[in-house]
């Protein structure tokens, strides 16, 4: 997770962890600090990805991601949740 990086939308956020869970790919979420991750990390990550040009305490950032990615799987699996 890095504020420079690609914002998805709800159902584009889905569809990128079913074409992850689908390719069998082990999927790793790491968040950025108040000033975004290293050059290091960046250079390790396969894909980047951005919630909001705002900035969130990161305690708070863990609870929405887990919020997301359950909202990701209820919208691959056609659930009700999402809407």
């Amino acid at each position: 997770m890095d504020i420079l990086s690609k914002q998805y939308s709800s159902s584009e956020f889905s569809s990128f962890v079913s074409k992850m869970v689908d390719s069998g790919e082990e999927i790793t979420f790491v968040i950025g600090g108040s000033y975004g991750l290293s050059e290091d990390v960046k250079k390790l990550a396969k894909y980047k990805i951005s919630f909001s040009n705002m900035t969130f305490p990161h305690t708070l950032f863990r609870v929405m991601l887990v919020e997301q990615i359950y909202r990701a799987f209820m919208i691959i699996n056609n659930s009700k949740y999402h809407k």
